[in-house]
């Protein structure tokens, strides 16, 4: 199985090093196995971050747009020869554009206040860790990992209801997945849109990492009009939003530009598994590896990682009792 690498720098493998090597380290003190727990705990604090810095940037761009717009039609106004009523009217229009600014800023420092109230709820419980209450910081952390666990396969009610029922609402990621969800849900029915949406709402960050996903959603836009044999769209829609592409990924484009000469029941195999279903699966995995990038996850779930890393620390000379196997491998 590949190895993944996390944003700082550190793989999946290190990971579990890490924590194998915390949980087969010989008998130690409280302190020592907390420090080492405390160390695993970077997706913990950086996905919240994350997402508060993605709201602060929407409301930011939101206020350029609109105060854009203002500025604009004052001098528009200014420089205009209108009558009394015209221009109370266009003033009347620039009001409302402002009143429905200041709306949209208030929701937005609202959920911004609500993002930041959970960092700060998950620094607060990074802190609470100490060697008396160690045990029930651990349990937390469980629940925490296998809420994780269940958002990714999809379990949406079953994570909800674990989430309710030990109080867990800071101190995991729902809204975060439940966007990731939605651009799956419509990959899934083939269907771009929410994907695309996606894409220019992170459009500063993924070409940031040289991301390829919107290039690749593109060229599945174009061959879906091929398929239906529109090519005379297929050709507009390539020159509009596949041509950009072309200084970069040349071979790719005239790979999927020569389907419209092969159409799509070719046997030619080339050309033949571009019209292929599994290219819906390949998107959906492609855009789970890029939104866990964006949020600094790690693309493994953390309970396969945390179970890799107690099984590694099973292979130490120190014996462990059946019950000592299972703490071991879901502390660590």
């Amino acid at each position: 199985m590949e190895m993944e690498s996390l944003p700082n720098g550190n793989s999946v493998a290190a990971v579990v090093a890490a924590a194998a090597a915390a949980a087969a380290a010989a008998p130690s003190s409280k302190l020592n196995q907390l420090a080492e727990s405390l160390k695993l705990e970077h997706q913990f604090l950086r996905v919240p971050f994350e997402h508060f810095k993605k709201s602060i940037r929407a409301n930011h761009r939101i206020v350029e747009k609109e105060m854009s717009a203002v500025i604009s039609g004052v001098a528009d106004a200014a420089n205009a020869d209108l009558s009394r009523d015209e221009a109370v009217n266009h003033l009347n229009s620039l009001v409302s554009r402002l009143q429905g600014l200041k709306r949209k800023l208030e929701e937005g420092s609202r959920t911004e206040h609500l993002q930041a109230q959970k960092c700060r709820a998950r620094l607060d419980h990074l802190e609470s860790a100490d060697a008396d209450n160690l045990s029930e910081w651990n349990n937390a952390r469980l629940k925490r990992i296998l809420v994780d666990y269940m958002l990714r396969m999809s379990y949406y009610d079953t994570a909800m209801k674990l989430v309710e029922s030990s109080n867990l609402q800071d101190l995991v990621d729902i809204e975060v997945f439940h966007e990731a969800k939605r651009v799956i849900d419509a990959l899934q029915n083939k269907e771009v849109a929410p994907a695309l949406a996606w894409c220019v709402e992170n459009k500063s960050r993924l070409k940031k990492s040289k991301s390829k996903f919107e290039f690749q959603l593109r060229l599945q836009e174009f061959i879906e009009l091929v398929r239906a044999e529109n090519n005379l769209r297929a050709i507009a829609y390539a020159r509009k939003h596949l041509a950009p592409w072309g200084a970069t990924n040349m071979k790719e484009l005239q790979r999927v530009m020569a389907t419209l000469a092969f159409k799509s029941n070719t046997e030619c195999a080339t050309y033949k598994v571009l019209f292929e279903p599994k290219q819906w699966d390949y998107l959906v995995e492609q855009f789970k590896q890029e939104f866990c990038r964006l949020y600094g996850m790690t693309l493994e779930p953390l309970l396969n990682i945390y179970l890799q890393a107690g099984l590694s620390a099973l292979k130490t000379p120190y014996p462990h009792s059946f019950t000592n196997i299972s703490l071991l491998v879901f502390t660590y």
